[in-house]
């Protein structure tokens, strides 16, 4: 009989200390997003395929686990919370006029090669701010996703911030067809500067904006990139755009957090769905990107709801990485006491236990196997993190025993 051990390529098991890290992390990340008065929210793990379908700007259908349901619907693993979130405001919040602050913690799946490394699940913590249109909200996301990496133990790492909504307004005013667009958006993402420039040059642009395009990929950096850029257009909405980063970038002067931000005006999102500023944050010790989002101000209406929002995610997968690369520990969670007891102590034991768990503490009762040694009960509470047993060993008479040592001291039960 052939017995199924391993899992599908992409997805993996999560256990013991990592899996313990994990729900540590998620639990400071969470406790951030709550501090800042952001409200629990959960939506379902698959949604109807329109929800995510191209016009929504998310992934390309192709890289989506999909399904049909016994009533012929195509469904899909969710690719994506922020789509899922703007349709569950649309459909519970319509008439609220005051901006929502969600919070949310799940897994997202991507049907992507496997070939590099990536996973096809990930866990994702992240704030979606709607109904807010305001560079104050803008400034208070990039600000809680700051604090958030803070939080985690996290010294080391910059958030990048760019402009969904800049290229764009490059490109329609150099009127560009859409397979030159799409040839020039590919090399400005790869950030490949010598094709950049070459490519811009051969094409009939207004003066200034063949030389802009070809700096793009190369203007980031503090806040001088702005008058750089400013100083190569005329464009007014591309002006304008500057002027709103620029003041975006004083209201998280004022947060106390500028040091963290880097200016990235060539920086382009493969959703669509952004309209205004795009967010990255990267450290060191990991390949992608643990901070990722930006304003989109459109999407909600295509579910019935016109709000202007912004919203963030923290990839928790990726921050893990980077903060054991970087030998950040993570605080201790509480530690679980042992219970060992014979089975003619079971109601000793379970008063105790009880009267232990009513103090706040983690128990765990174990009714002693007479083919295992107390070598044998040490050795598992070093490897699943239990900081002591205590054995009891009659009615009213237990040993505290320290597995590091194996230590031993008598003590009456209280």
């Amino acid at each position: 009989m052939n017995v199924l051990l391993h899992t599908p390529e992409g997805v993996r098991d999560i256990y013991n200390e990592e899996c313990r890290r994990k729900v540590i992390l998620s639990g400071k990340l969470t406790r951030m997003l709550h501090l800042y008065g952001y409200q629990d929210i959960e939506t379902p793990t698959f949604e109807f395929f329109d929800i995510f379908n191209r016009e929504r700007g998310t992934l390309p259908s192709r890289n989506m686990y999909k399904f049909i349901d016994r009533d012929g619907s195509t469904l899909v693993l969710r690719p994506d919370i922020t789509p899922s979130i703007a349709r569950a405001a649309a459909k519970y919040f319509m008439d609220e006029s005051i901006p929502l602050k969600f919070a949310y913690c799940g897994n997202t799946f991507a049907n992507t090669s496997s070939l590099q490394g990536n996973m096809k699940e990930t866990t994702q913590i992240g704030a979606e701010l709607i109904g807010d249109s305001s560079i104050d909200g803008d400034a208070e996301l990039i600000a809680l996703a700051i604090q958030m990496l803070l939080s985690s133990g996290l010294k080391e790492f910059q958030l990048s911030i760019g402009h969904a909504g800049f290229f764009k307004a490059l490109i329609e005013a150099a009127q560009l067809s859409d397979e030159d667009m799409a040839s020039l958006r590919q090399l400005i993402s790869d950030k490949n500067y010598f094709a950049v420039e070459t490519f811009a040059g051969s094409l009939d642009l207004p003066e200034g904006t063949a030389e802009l395009l070809s700096k793009l990929p190369q203007m980031f950096g503090g806040v001088s990139v702005l008058e750089e850029a400013r100083a190569l257009t005329n464009d007014e909405t591309a002006i304008n755009i500057l002027d709103d980063l620029s003041a975006l970038y004083q209201k998280i002067e004022a947060y106390g957090f500028a040091r963290y931000i880097t200016i990235d005006l060539g920086m382009l999102s493969s959703y669509d769905y952004y309209t205004g500023i795009i967010m990255r944050g990267y450290t060191y010790g990991t390949g992608d990107a643990i901070v990722k989002g930006g304003r989109y101000d459109h999407l909600l209406g295509q579910f019935g709801k016109e709000a202007a929002s912004v919203g963030f995610v923290i990839v928790v997968d990726e921050l893990m990485l980077a903060l054991s690369r970087q030998k950040i520990d993570l605080p201790d969670g509480d530690m679980t006491t042992m219970i060992l007891y014979r089975s003619n102590l079971t109601r000793e034991a379970v008063q105790l236990a009880g009267k232990l768990r009513a103090e706040g503490r983690q128990v765990s009762m174990f009714c002693e196997d007479p083919d295992k040694c107390l070598d044998d009960y040490m050795d598992y509470c070093k490897r699943f993190h239990m900081d002591c047993i205590l054995r009891l060993v009659e009615s009213s008479v237990l040993h505290r025993i320290d597995p590091a040592d194996g230590s031993v001291s008598e003590e009456v039960t209280p």
